[in-house]
């Protein structure tokens, strides 16, 4: 046996040909594996991962006659969280070339073996994997339990010491600042991994995402435009490029750069459905349905797919007059909601939206006014976000004009444009998604305008020595509108001009009750949820807090001194700067 746990081990193995799967789970058995799963195709391992959890993934990477890859499942389940920190991952392959290297190590890949390979190599891959899982136990166990404070401290600490899987650490560490909210720390540990391995993609992508962070969306352009030019092949970066063009309007621009991505990686279940979502609000229904019905393809059945990929290939359908398909979409939907009784309102709204669609479709559009007119009455409901009023104004404008009441209609789409209209890109996809009828601009732009006149005269009053007045007017428009961006500058001004707003602490604190309550986003603004899908980031598995916001803030204390591992010090976020700016020097 390799080590004295390995007959506690539960493996799987996933291979196409019936032969060498029974060879390679005979092998992981003459190592002392205890319990070997097998499975011939990616979806049905995509499937089993989801489902249980395994020390051990022995997989092919080359599946004859499909276009996914090992490659590819082991990205996709990296990327979404679905795959433990402590479960090995090997991958089998018919040849190893500078490319797959790249890739396996680029998706901290465990190990790689070629065909044909000895059971003797098969057990020293394992053992040195285990070695390694084990050497970085305590960052692991920390992360795996959402200590991600202790995780900081540990992974640098390992860092500055040059101790063995140091660059991981670096990389690990660069992450968790960015996930507790300090992005120019995480940006100067970036830079330096970058200075030390210029070839790595990674290191410039999570650089531009440290920028992105820091709202510098010029510098984060410029980084993932050198990140392309040195691999066009990169499909984070592809991916990347495509968040910042959607930020700054660029949709078009967009949809190339999420196409060019979801065609690098065939086998990308989210990046498939990314593209269909963004043709689709670009009125490009073809492209759309392309992407989407392949979405559909890979398989309705995994986590990874979002029930929004049915909701809008019914819309597709009934663009085309196709009776026939929305029925179907709409059976699948139901189906899809009742083999997930927990999917909460999001999904049971979906629902209700593709039902009012079928009624739609029928011989007497009238009889979709009432479901209609009950969506909109949900526009300033907690949970009603950004998609779901892109989907309800979709709804409306396909109602014939001579059956759609104008005053509703308009009533609605002012309530959504003052939610939500928190950026131009915001309000540009609201607009698409009224299919850009004369009416939806003129009363999208006018509420744009009234959004801009109201933060004019806030820091008109705030420069003229009267923040409070500011501070109270942006709250009460915040109140009455559940605008994000005006509660936002009300908790703002609140907290810059403290001394001179009178009650400051209690009305900041109402603007951020607000924001917890009722500024959740629906994902993407033009496109799929993505389940916190970063980029070229190493994916972090670790637990979620159960108070977020206070894990936030208690990690924004928390520096990585030169402190035992076991031990988490606390130090201001310069300190931290320094730290990882000395360890890297």
């Amino acid at each position: 046996m390799i080590d004295r746990e390995i007959h506690l081990a539960r493996a799987l193995i996933v291979e196409s040909n019936a032969l060498l799967r029974s060879v390679g789970a005979a092998q992981l058995r003459d190592t002392g594996v205890g319990h070997v799963t097998q499975a011939s195709r990616v979806k049905d391992a995509r499937l089993i991962l989801e489902r249980e959890r395994f020390d051990i993934v022995l997989c092919n990477r080359e599946f004859e006659g499909s276009d996914v890859s090992g490659q590819d499942l082991l990205d996709e389940l990296r990327r979404e969280k679905l795959l433990p920190h402590g479960t090995v991952f090997l991958m089998v392959t018919a040849q190893a070339s500078y490319i797959q290297v790249m890739e396996a190590a680029e998706s901290a890949l465990d190990g790689i073996l070629v065909r044909p390979y000895t059971a003797a190599a098969l057990a020293a891959r394992l053992l040195e994997a285990r070695n390694r899982k084990r050497e970085l136990g305590d960052v692991l166990r920390a992360l795996d339990a959402g200590e991600n404070d202790a995780a900081l401290v540990r992974a640098v600490k390992r860092f500055q010491d040059k101790a063995p899987y140091w660059v991981y650490c670096g990389r690990l560490a660069a992450e968790l600042l960015l996930t507790m909210e300090r992005p120019a720390d995480a940006c100067t540990l970036f830079q330096r991994l970058a200075l030390q391995f210029p070839e790595a993609t990674w290191a410039r992508l999570g650089l531009a995402r440290a920028q992105l962070a820091m709202g510098d969306n010029g510098s984060a352009r410029k980084t993932v435009t050198a990140a392309l030019a040195q691999d066009a092949g990169s499909a984070d970066a592809h991916d990347l490029m495509g968040r910042l063009l959607v930020e700054q309007c660029d949709f078009d621009g967009a949809l190339v750069e999420f196409r060019t991505a979801a065609e690098l990686t065939p086998g990308c279940l989210l990046r498939a459905q990314q593209a269909g979502a963004l043709a689709y609000y670009q009125g490009q229904g073809d492209e759309a349905l392309k992407w989407l019905e392949r979405t559909l393809g890979m398989g309705v059945q995994s986590k990874l797919f979002d029930a929004l990929t049915l909701l809008l290939l019914a819309v597709l359908r009934f663009d085309r007059g196709d009776a026939a398909g929305v029925t179907a979409l709409r059976e699948q939907l139901r189906r899809y909601g009742e083999r997930r009784p927990d999917g909460g309102p999001r999904l049971r709204r979906l629902e209700q939206i593709a039902d009012t669609l079928g009624r739609l479709m029928g011989k007497q559009p009238e009889a979709a006014l009432p479901p209609l007119r009950e969506l909109a009455a949900q526009v300033k409901q907690d949970d009603f976000d950004l998609e779901t009023a892109k989907l309800v104004l979709g709804l409306w404008a396909r109602v014939p004009v001579p059956v759609r009441p104008a005053a509703d209609h308009e009533a609605l789409l002012e309530a959504a444009a003052m939610r939500f209209c928190v950026s131009k890109a915001a309000g540009e996809v609201l607009l698409a998604s009224a299919q850009r009828t004369e009416v939806a601009t003129t009363v999208i732009r006018r509420c744009q305008a009234r959004l801009l006149a109201a933060t004019e005269e806030a820091m008109e009053d705030t420069m003229q020595g009267e923040p409070a007045a500011a501070v109270r007017m942006l709250l009460a428009q915040g109140e009455q509108t559940l605008n994000a961006k005006l509660l936002e500058m009300a908790g703002l001004l609140a907290r810059r001009h403290a001394e001179a707003v009178p009650d400051a602490a209690a009305l900041g604190e109402r603007a951020a009750a607000l924001l917890r309550r009722c500024a959740r986003s629906g994902g993407h603004i033009a496109g799929i949820q993505r389940s916190g899908r970063s980029p070229g980031g190493l994916q972090l598995r670790s637990a979620v807090p159960a108070d977020t916001a206070a894990a936030t803030a208690a990690a924004a204390e928390t520096a990585p001194l030169r402190t035992a591992p076991a031990e988490v010090a606390t130090a201001t976020p310069q300190a931290t700067a320094e730290a990882t700016a000395g360890a890297t020097a």
